[in-house]
């Protein structure tokens, strides 16, 4: 009986270990990463799909290249688990997006495999340019490049890099991981045949001495001459489009194939001028079945079981907010044919898959582009419709110029649904809706909501529809709602006006978001300590409820202000409303609660919220320590 062979990812302690290995053990290599990868996001959760479709493009790249002397930069990063898994990571690849774990994205922190940090999409172009021309400016000799998915190249700040590489003509690979528009499928070995010709130094020589020639000769024979070339060229590989930004383009190529993999990529890293563009063909969620036959490709995914492919879904007896979302605005859509909605390639993330399947007319799906959505939205609104623009609070900091330009400054009256606000656990800092309320709460004319439950989130929706005297934004958190009562119908509200929710005499909180639930949690057990409290749910972080605000203010000796953001939010507002009035001069202890002044790693929502002080016990502490009680003081009370 023969015993079985030591599995060939046992020997890869790094990826100069693949510089030794056969194409054939390349293969078997990639299929070794590839059941890695499923086992451990079976247990931790997280992008899958993505991850399956490179697999065989990663173990290429580091057998090809020499990382991490030579860098590698992976667009968004959520498809970098494999990298992780050949780059000195593979004995933390379990604790992939769990607290004190890996990352879900490529992070220079982490390893210094990952020379750049990713999270937000068609950033890897430029980046990898600014890295070519510091390599030039220096005198290095490494090579630089960017792998970047079709979905991220829709986005303009991707050609805004490739229009400048092609001006600098800086030695940079660019790889266009196709796996979605199949912009020029490949065509088996006579597409492979064909990359390979053309990334080799004989065909590029002899383009470059074609050219020379050509300009060489009289005015019109050169335009006739250009035209031939370009005719040829584009009759071999096509490419025109990224030919005419100045790049070389290659392909496409096969990239599960690393028989058409490999001999491409070295031509392309020993090419001595640039910059190249690489088109490789791929399938989000290759090789596992479960992920090839979903709808989509098992993008991001909860722990499942690997033979089957089932997701464990966690339960609840609420709605999530980006349901409850969804479903509100199909309910005003349909008394008003003037709503329409508009998403940044997220339709299913911000619940618009649900609204496109009632009204797919009245959708819109822009691409990975935030700038242009924005301001298409403000385009409608010029025409007298009522557009929705929803976008992650972490994605719209991508449009600001276009809220503050296209929108804000023309007073037009733009619908912000903003999902996401707060924390969101697992995808970490990159993700965190941490800055909107701060950074639209400057901006004049501007209505800023935050729903402190689904119920609200539905009012809110309705109050948005209606309005017409300008921008008005309204945030909520991923996840579940508190389970309160829903009403069949989202009533409007009155704007500027907050509501107050339990009555009391001695301290105050004052609660913007989605803590209401924690903050009448600490109600109750400041109120088993004899300290009378009111909770007030804001609403409104602008305008603000200043009537509300004084009454809070003169009427109990502690005021506690909570929000899911950053300083320069909603307590900042109320600061400035008490010092205006005068009410900061009465004696009364303000305590504003924000999110601490640095990025906090993934982990679960609630212990994050718990490191920050902003659950129950953070309320209660910060309460007691206002009126100087310390923490032990207050512990012992319990």
């Amino acid at each position: 009986m023969t015993r079985p062979s030591t599995p060939l990812l046992d020997t890869v302690s790094s990826p100069a270990d693949l510089k030794r290995l056969t194409p054939a053990e390349l293969r078997q290599l990639a299929d070794e990463v590839r059941a890695e990868m499923i086992d451990a996001v079976s247990i931790t959760g997280g992008h899958l799909g993505a991850g399956l479709g490179v697999v065989e493009l990663t173990v290429a790249l580091h057998a090809v290249f020499d990382t991490p002397h030579d860098r590698l930069i992976w667009d968004v990063g959520h498809q970098a688990y494999p990298h992780k898994i050949l780059t000195e990571r593979r004995d933390r690849i379990r604790t992939l997006r769990q607290g004190g774990g890996l990352s879900g994205f490529t992070r220079r922190v982490e390893s210094e495999y990952d020379p750049f940090g990713t999270a937000h999409s068609s950033t890897s172009i430029s980046a990898a340019l600014g890295m070519a021309a510091a390599r030039d400016i220096k005198g290095g000799d490494n090579r630089v490049v960017a792998v970047i998915g079709d979905g991220a190249m829709s986005a303009g700040m991707a050609y805004e890099a490739m229009n400048n590489a092609g001006h600098l003509r800086s030695r940079l690979v660019v790889i266009l991981n196709d796996n979605d528009m199949s912009i020029a499928p490949p065509t088996g070995a006579m597409s492979a045949y064909l990359a390979r010709l053309v990334s080799g130094r004989t065909y590029r020589s002899l383009r470059e001495a074609m050219k020379q020639l050509a300009g060489a000769l009289p005015r019109p024979l050169r335009e006739k001459a250009k035209l031939a070339e370009e005719y040829a060229r584009g009759f071999l590989a096509g490419g025109t489009l990224f030919e005419e930004l100045g790049f070389y383009y290659v392909g496409p190529i096969d990239g599960h194939n690393l028989d058409h993999l490999l001999p491409v990529l070295r031509n392309v890293a020993n090419a001595e001028r640039g910059p190249i563009l690489l088109h490789v063909v791929t399938q989000k969620g290759k090789g596992y079945a479960p992920a090839e036959a979903a709808a989509d490709k098992y993008h991001g995914v909860n722990k499942f079981d690997v033979v089957t492919g089932t997701q464990v879904k966690p339960k609840s007896n609420a709605p999530s907010y980006t349901r409850v979302f969804a479903e509100s605005l199909i309910q005003e859509a349909r008394e008003d044919d003037r709503v329409v909605a508009i998403t940044a390639a997220m339709p299913s993330g911000t619940g618009l898959d649900l609204f496109g399947e009632a009204f797919p007319k009245r959708t819109f799906d822009v691409g990975i582009a935030e700038q242009h959505a924005v301001t298409f939205a403000a385009g409608l609104a010029c025409e007298g419709l009522k557009p929705f623009c929803a976008i992650y609070s972490t994605f719209l900091q991508r449009a600001y110029d276009q809220v503050v330009h296209d929108v804000a400054l023309q007073g037009l009256p733009v619908r912000f649904p903003i999902d996401r606000a707060g924390f969101v656990g697992a995808d970490g800092p990159t993700h965190a809706g941490s800055f909107d309320v701060a950074f639209l709460g400057c901006l004049p004319g501007m209505v800023i909501m935050a729903a402190g439950d689904e119920a609200e989130l539905k009012h809110m929706v309705a109050t948005a529809a209606a309005h017409d005297a300008g921008p008005i934004a309204f945030r909520y958190p991923r996840g579940d709602g508190r389970g309160v009562e829903m009403p069949e119908r989202g009533q409007v509200l009155e704007i500027g006006r907050g509501r107050v929710l339990k009555e009391g005499t001695k301290v105050a909180i004052l609660s913007f978001g989605a803590r209401l639930g924690e903050a009448l949690k600490a109600a109750e057990e400041l109120d088993s300590f004899g300290l009378s409290t009111t909770v007030a749910d804001a609403r409104f972080a602008k305008p603000l409820d200043r009537d509300l605000v004084r009454r809070l203010a003169r009427e109990h000796e502690v005021l506690v202000t909570i929000e899911e953001g950053s300083v320069g939010g909603f307590g900042s507002y109320v600061l400035h409303a008490l010092a205006e009035d005068g009410l900061l001069d009465r004696g009364l202890k303000v305590r504003p609660m924000v999110f601490p002044d640095v990025y906090l790693d993934h982990d679960k929502p609630d212990l994050l919220y718990a490191r920050a002080g902003l659950d129950a016990k953070g309320i209660v502490t910060t309460v007691f320590q206002a009126l100087g009680r310390g923490e032990v003081e207050a512990a012992g009370l319990a």
